[in-house]
């Protein structure tokens, strides 16, 4: 029995080339989920310090009612759309619909559920994610 190197290593697994866009939003999912998680414990920790009462709760705002902080947001606006937009998609696609019929599993084996309509959807979820981050800084600096 030979030994089989890996050649790539963990560098191999964000390799864009040889995986394309489905690669880069299974791993922006599970990014996105990671980063909403951090804000949801954070914005609670936040919001829960008006309990110490009004000086404690203005000074959690002299923190996060900054530049940095509006920036931050934006980020967060843009990761709830894409993980929403994507994952629209994924529930769509285990569905069925714009997955294409099913055809059989001759070798070559492509799969039909990575098709030019899913990748375009792929697009749009990464598009849509700018233009709320956009639109979020917009509104945060007052344009």
């Amino acid at each position: 029995m030979e030994r089989q190197e890996n050649k790539e290593g963990i560098r191999g697994w964000l390799n864009p080339g040889r995986y394309g866009i489905e690669r880069f939003a299974y791993w922006l999912m599970r990014l996105t989920g990671i980063g909403l998680l951090v804000y949801f414990i954070a914005h609670i920790y936040e919001t829960s310090t008006i309990l110490s009462g009004k000086a404690a709760w203005e000074k959690m705002l002299e923190l996060t009612q900054t530049t940095e902080g509006h920036v931050i947001l934006a980020i967060v606006i843009g990761m709830c759309v894409f993980h929403t937009a994507n994952g629209i998609r994924l529930m769509l696609g285990q569905g069925g619909i714009g997955v294409g019929k099913p055809g059989r599993p001759d070798y070559p084996y492509t799969p039909r559920s990575i098709n030019m309509k899913n990748k375009m959807c792929i697009y749009a979820s990464i598009g849509l994610a700018a233009l709320a981050m956009m639109y979020g800084l917009g509104v945060m600096f007052g344009e």
